[in-house]
C-alpha cells in the first residue's frame, strides 16, 4: 500500500467514526438521525476531509486536532448532495448507486436532515481542540465557502445557467463557487490549524482553486466516458439536461488538456510550499484521475 493508501484508509475510518458518533449521539427524532446517517454512510472518497488532514500531515501536525473540522466539512458536502438530488433541484433518483435520500425518507425529512447536517457542522468546529482564534477564523471561512458567496451561490448560478450556452469564463465562475470553495476551505483550514502564515495560506488557496477546477472537469469527462456502475449515477445526465460542461464548450480532447494543465499548476504550487509534498501530490493525482 502506498503512502496515500495508508493515509486514506486510516483517516477515512477516523473521520467516519467522528461523523457517525456525532449523529448517533443526537437527542433527535430517530427518523431524522436515520436519514442523516443514510446519506453519510452512502460512501464516497471523502476527498474534502482527506485534503484538510493531508495538509496537516504534510506540515507535521497531529491530524487528531483537525478531525472534527474535517467531519464538519463532510457534513456540509453531504447536506448539499441531499438537497441537490431533490425534485426541485436536479431531481435524481440515484446517488452513489443507491436511492437518493428523498426517495427513501420523503422530501420533508430529506430537506430537514440536510439542514441538521449543516447546523451540526458548525458545532463540530466550535468543539474542535485547537485555539479559539483559529476556530473563529475557520467558522467565518466555512460560512463563506458554503454560503451565498460560495457553494450555494454557485448552485444558484448553475441552475440559472441550465439550457444556456455559458462561456468558459462563466462556467469556471460557477464551479469555482459550487465545487471549488469547499475544496479551497479544506486546504486553507488545514493550513490555519497548522499555524501557516498568510503567504503560505494563499499558496494553498491557489493550489485548491486548480484542483477544484480539475475535479469538475474530471466529473464532466466521466459523465460522458465513465461507467454508470462506477460513478453511481446515469452516464450522460448532464448532457440530458443540456448543461454547459467543459467537453461541450472545449471538446473532449481540449477538456482533457485543460484538466492536465490545472493539475500541473497545482503540483507546481505544492513544490513551492514544501520540499516533500508527496502525500498532497498523490491526493492531487487521485482528484484528477479519469478513473472513478
Amino acid at each position: 500500500m502506498n503512502a496515500l493508501g495508508h493515509f486514506t484508509s486510516l483517516q477515512k475510518s477516523k473521520v467516519e467514526e467522528e461523523l457517525f458518533s456525532a449523529v448517533t449521539a443526537l437527542e433527535a427524532p430517530e427518523s431524522l438521525k436515520e436519514s442523516m446517517l443514510y446519506s453519510l454512510k452512502a460512501g464516497g472518497k471523502r476527498i474534502r476531509p482527506l485534503l484538510l488532514l493531508a495538509v496537516m500531515e504534510t506540515f507535521g501536525n497531529e491530524t487528531e486536532q483537525g478531525l472534527k473540522t474535517a467531519a464538519a466539512l463532510e457534513m456540509i458536502h453531504t447536506y448539499s448532495l441531499i438537497h441537490d438530488d431533490l425534485p426541485s433541484m436536479d431531481d435524481d433518483d440515484l446517488r452513489r448507486g443507491l436511492p437518493t435520500n428523498h426517495k427513501v425518507y420523503g422530501e420533508a425529512v430529506a430537506i430537514l436532515s440536510g439542514d441538521a447536517l449543516l447546523t451540526k457542522s458548525f458545532e463540530l468546529v466550535a468543539d474542535s481542540p485547537f485555539d479559539d482564534r483559529s476556530k473563529v477564523k475557520i467558522i467565518s471561512m466555512l460560512s463563506k465557502a458554503a454560503g451565498a458567496e460560495g457553494m450555494v451561490g454557485g448552485q444558484v448560478a448553475d441552475i440559472e445557467g441550465e439550457s444556456m450556452a455559458l462561456s468558459l469564463e462563466q462556467l469556471e465562475s460557477v464551479h469555482k463557487r459550487k465545487t471549488g470553495k469547499l475544496l479551497e476551505f479544506a486546504a486553507v483550514a488545514g493550513g490555519v490549524i497548522s499555524g501557516l502564515d498568510e503567504h503560505e495560506l494563499n499558496k494553498l488557496r491557489l493550489f485548491a482553486e486548480h484542483i477544484g477546477l480539475a475535479f469538475q472537469i474530471r466529473d464532466d469527462i466521466l459523465d460522458i466516458e465513465g461507467d454508470e456502475a462506477e460513478i453511481g449515477k446515469p452516464v450522460g445526465s448532464d448532457e440530458g439536461r443540456q448543461k454547459s460542461t467543459y467537453p461541450a464548450i472545449l471538446g473532449m480532447q481540449s477538456a482533457k488538456e485543460k484538466l492536465d494543465d490545472h493539475l500541473y499548476k497545482a503540483r507546481e504550487l505544492l513544490y513551492e510550499l514544501h520540499n516533500e509534498p508527496a502525500l498532497l501530490l498523490e491526493l492531487t493525482d487521485l482528484i484528477g484521475s479519469r478513473k472513478n
